[in-house]
C-alpha cells in the first residue's frame, strides 16, 4: 500500500542530516548540499533554505548556538540540531527509506491528458521526449564514470544511481509507446483518431467505464 506523503519539504530533511553532521549557519548548510551534488536530489535555492531554516526554528528542531562575522560579511547564525530535531530526522528518515509514498509526476498527468491532442502530434513529441532522455542517460554514465575514476564509494552517490534507473524505466516505456502508436496496436486508437477527425469531445463510451 501506497501511504500518502506527510513530510514533503525534503529541504528541511537535508538541513536537519547537516546539522546532524556539526552545527552550520544556513549558507554553510547550502555550501555543503552543493559541494557533495545533493542539489540535484533536493530542490535548493537560498530564499526557501532560511525559510526552512527559521520554520525548524520555530518548531524547536534546531537552535541558534551562536553568531559569527568574517570582515565585513554580515553576521551569520549558526544552529545546531536539538535533540527533538534528531529524532525528527531519524524517524522522517526511516519513513522515507521504508514507507512507498504517492507522487504525481508531471509526466504521468500529461499521458493522462494525451489523448487531448491528435495522436500524431503527441507521436511527434515523445519521439523528442525519448531523444532528450537517451542524452540524459549518456549524461549519467559520464557522472558515473567520473565517480569511479575517483574512486567514491557507491553509498555516497547511490541517488545517482537510482535517479538513472528511474529514467532508464522512463526511457524504455516512451520508446515502446511510440512503437506502439506507430504500428495502431495502442489501444483505443481508433476512438483517438476519431475523436480528432471528428471533433468529438474526448470523452470515453460509458462502457469503458463500467
Amino acid at each position: 500500500m501506497v501511504a500518502p506523503r506527510k513530510r514533503s519539504n525534503t529541504l528541511a530533511l537535508a538541513v536537519l542530516v547537516c546539522l546532524a553532521e556539526r552545527p552550520m549557519h544556513p549558507y554553510e548548510v547550502a555550501t555543503t548540499l552543493r559541494q557533495r551534488h545533493k542539489h540535484e536530489s533536493v530542490k535548493l535555492n537560498y530564499g526557501s533554505l532560511y525559510s526552512v531554516v527559521e520554520a525548524l526554528e520555530k518548531r524547536g528542531l534546531i537552535a541558534a548556538r551562536e553568531t559569527e562575522r568574517s570582515g565585513r560579511l554580515p553576521e551569520r547564525t549558526i544552529y545546531e540540531l536539538t535533540d527533538l530535531g534528531r529524532r525528527e530526522m531519524q524517524d522522517w528518515l526511516s519513513e522515507e527509506l521504508s514507507t512507498p509514498v504517492k507522487e504525481y509526476p508531471s509526466f504521468e498527468a500529461a499521458l493522462s491528458f494525451m489523448p487531448a491532442m491528435p495522436p500524431e502530434l503527441v507521436l511527434s513529441l515523445l519521439k523528442e521526449r525519448a531523444r532528450r532522455l537517451e542524452m540524459v542517460l549518456a549524461q549519467g554514465e559520464t557522472v558515473r564514470d567520473v565517480a569511479a575514476k575517483r574512486g567514491l564509494p557507491r553509498v555516497l552517490w547511490v541517488e545517482h544511481q537510482y535517479e538513472m534507473c528511474l529514467i532508464r524505466a522512463e526511457y524504455d516505456f516512451v520508446v515502446e509507446l511510440v512503437g506502439d502508436i506507430e504500428l495502431g496496436e495502442l489501444e483505443g486508437m481508433d476512438f483517438w483518431r476519431q475523436v480528432h477527425e471528428e471533433g468529438l469531445p474526448v470523452e470515453p463510451p460509458p462502457e469503458w467505464l463500467d
